[in-house]
């Protein structure tokens, strides 16, 4: 017949015991009365097939094979212990692994502070970035690549995904002091669509908003050149080349103390920026953490 293995109950029972020789000792430290400690001795016995106390009214004494026993369950009573308490650790969010994904324009304006704020306090878990457009963040964490996204706009469209809004970005036009947008005014839609425009390209939430706008408005849009990177439309404004039309928070990943930054008179429209997660899922405790960092600083 197959012997069952001994729990890791009967690991601290026979290492509690060998060191208390005494089954009242012994049963007070572990919780237990003197004879439910003394019957789960005597059941592991006869599992092993082996006598591990030599025991009378008045004494108990280890037998060798006891002693050998009690070796092994001081190794794995203190494998466990050091498993929970890595485990309660990990549960405190004091390590542990954390990827978040989010647009550059997030990544780069609202996640340093948080960053830095988060880290302090939680100074030993690893934190990975990725920031990438809307679609590679719903990607991330519909995937399970990243923890969570910053994004904008919705995630109707993915039912596995949940959208919580944090705050709303409002749009700006940019040019050179000397171009288009040298009078330190507000601009009229209608005028902005008649410059020389440079625009994000399809796919991007930019974008989006901006086709939206142009619709509602009835003005189509020729844009002179059509860029899948903000770094790229801000070169191309600081040569001259026209001007953009961004949300405020794309300022902080461009060299934007060049421009000439003009508010929009009718734009009317602002970008909603969330927070992104797998709904149904249960949050690391690491992202839980991060995540009470993240509402704080959007109230």
């Amino acid at each position: 017949m197959k012997r069952s293995n001994p729990t890791l109950l009967d690991f601290q029972a026979v290492l509690t015991l060998s060191q208390e020789r005494s089954f009242r000792a012994a049963a007070d430290l572990l919780g237990l009365s003197p004879s439910a400690l003394s019957r789960q001795i005597t059941a592991l016995e006869g599992r092993l097939g082996s006598r591990l106390f030599d025991r009378d009214t008045r004494s108990v004494e280890i037998t060798v094979a006891g002693s050998a026993f009690a070796l092994i369950a001081e190794r794995i009573v203190n494998a466990a212990n050091d498993g929970m308490a890595e485990f309660g650790t990990y549960q405190s969010a004091q390590r542990g692994r954390l990827t978040i994904a989010g647009l550059p324009s997030i990544t780069a304006s609202l996640l340093p502070q948080i960053l830095r704020n988060f880290t302090a306090d939680h100074p030993e878990i690893d934190l990975k970035i990725i920031d990438a457009l809307s679609g590679s963040v719903l990607d991330a964490v519909d995937s399970g690549q990243a923890d969570i996204g910053f994004t904008a706009g919705t995630v109707t469209a993915r039912s596995r995904l949940a959208f919580e809004p944090l705050m709303e970005d409002e749009f700006v036009a940019l040019g050179m002091p000397d171009g288009p947008l040298a009078e330190d005014r507000a601009y009229g839609w209608a005028e902005l669509v008649a410059m020389p425009f440079i625009v994000m390209e399809s796919g991007t939430s930019v974008r989006e908003i901006i086709d939206g706008t142009c619709q509602r408005f009835g003005h189509s849009l020729s844009p002179r050149f059509e860029v899948a990177h903000l770094a790229t439309a801000g070169a191309l404004v600081s040569a001259g080349l026209g001007i953009t039309v961004l949300p405020r928070l794309t300022l902080a990943t461009l060299r934007s103390e060049t421009f000439a930054i003009r508010d929009i008179s009718d734009f009317g429209t602002r970008r909603r920026i969330g927070l992104v997660r797998r709904s149904g899922r249960s949050l690391s405790p690491t992202a839980a953490a991060f995540l009470r960092y993240v509402r704080v600083s959007s109230e």
